[in-house]
């Protein structure tokens, strides 16, 4: 099979997943809502997907690492996740409910960082990461989630939320088909046998000022992540209408993945990860001030683009870099637990805290000074980097 035709299942497992996550992460906390649970309790249930992420990306990425069977690794997840699934059709108590989502999103929160390990010589040539490529097999997970976020608002609205665990089983099922289609590979033996240590990595400062860099900048997106679909609801926008805001801010991340090779060699990478972060700040100040009126909104989520889609493509890249070889598993879970793990969940609870004496809006205020952090920690990396390239001149 040729490199290209190898990068048609991965688009296939991006597709999928985002699909699952594009009806999933947007309608969860209104499903939850419907079950008439408290907005604390949504907090603390929607809080688990991000707990997971704090040990299960390492966790697998190591035994990915190690034994090489990162597509075998990806279906054994894939089965349990679905099975999982099927117990969301019960009716359960919030303790019984976290435990249920606890196992399912132990299987599913290591699935990305796998494959973007697996696929990651494949996107790369001359051992340079290739952008364009990268980009025509992300834009899938893109389509995916644009198309159930918007599918699924519409059934939402129309029969109901107690649809919620069908739609998760025939989402999670699609996932299982698609790592079933993709290739068996398995990293060469010398790779397999070395077990090289990240810690040397991770000592050098543009690396550890990178992670605080997408520790905040995600910090202040689970505003969206988490919060948004229950704000839009308290400002009188319905299901169908929230599904509609999501898919445009997935949408422009089509065309950003589709498009960013003539983009992103502009500028240096670090460069890019200040511009996210400081539109990130000005998209976080839209939402919180002009959510009730509408082409305001759209504006913000249009940005979407840069603070998710480039950001996201810029740290895959500089992750590449940085963790090559026996250590891309480890890095590219280390991004996950450091930029999705401690800031889902602590963006969760303290979101919730907030919400529940302020209110919602309350919570995208906090997003904005969360995005100076990130916008600071951001320019280190790039002054950091600037002066090595200075100083190798």
């Amino acid at each position: 099979m040729t490199p290209r035709r190898q990068l048609w299942p991965f688009a296939a497992l991006s597709a999928s997943y985002f699909a699952h996550i594009g009806f999933f992460n947007p309608y969860l906390p209104l499903w939850l809502k419907d079950m008439g649970l408290s907005l604390l309790t949504i907090s603390v249930l929607t809080a688990v997907q991000a707990t997971t992420r704090l040990f299960a990306p390492y966790a697998w990425g190591a035994l990915s690492d190690r034994t090489g069977e990162r597509v075998k690794l990806l279906r054994i997840g894939a089965g349990v996740a679905f099975a999982t699934a099927c117990l969301l059709f019960w009716d359960w108590s919030p303790v019984g409910l976290g435990l249920v989502l606890l196992l399912m999103f132990t299987h599913t929160s290591a699935m990305m960082p796998m494959s973007e390990a697996a696929m990651a010589h494949l996107v790369s040539r001359d051992g340079a990461f290739d952008t364009k490529r990268y980009g025509r097999v992300r834009l899938w997970g893109s389509m995916g989630f644009l198309v159930t976020v918007f599918a699924a608002g519409a059934w939402f609205e129309a029969f109901g939320m107690q649809h919620f665990p069908g739609w998760t089983v025939l989402t999670l099922g699609a996932v299982l088909i698609s790592v079933w289609w993709m290739p068996d590979l398995k990293e060469s033996a010398p790779q397999v046998r070395v077990h090289a240590s990240v810690v040397p990595v991770l000592s050098q400062p543009p690396v550890h000022w990178f992670f605080a860099s997408t520790f905040f900048h995600v910090l202040s997106h689970i505003g969206v992540y988490v919060f948004f679909s229950l704000y839009l609801d308290s400002l009188g926008y319905s299901k169908t209408m929230i599904g509609l805001l999501w898919a445009v801010s997935v949408a422009v991340e089509v065309v950003w993945f589709f498009t960013q090779s003539r983009w992103l060699p502009r500028l240096p990478l670090t460069a890019w990860l200040v511009a996210c972060s400081a539109v990130m700040l000005l998209r976080m100040v839209l939402t919180a001030g002009w959510a009730d009126v509408l082409w305001v909104l759209l504006l913000a989520q249009t940005l979407h683009a840069i603070t998710f889609a480039t950001h996201h493509t810029v740290c895959i890249a500089l992750i590449s870099k940085h963790f090559s070889g026996p250590l891309r598993g480890r890095g590219q879970a280390l991004y996950t637990v450091v930029a999705y793990g401690f800031p889902g969940v602590l963006g969760a609870l303290l979101g919730g805290v907030i919400s529940e004496r302020w209110g919602l809006q309350s919570v995208f205020v906090a997003s904005c000074l969360i995005s100076l952090l990130a916008t600071a920690a951001a320019f280190k990396v790039w002054r950091l980097h600037h002066l090595g390239r200075s100083a190798a001149m």
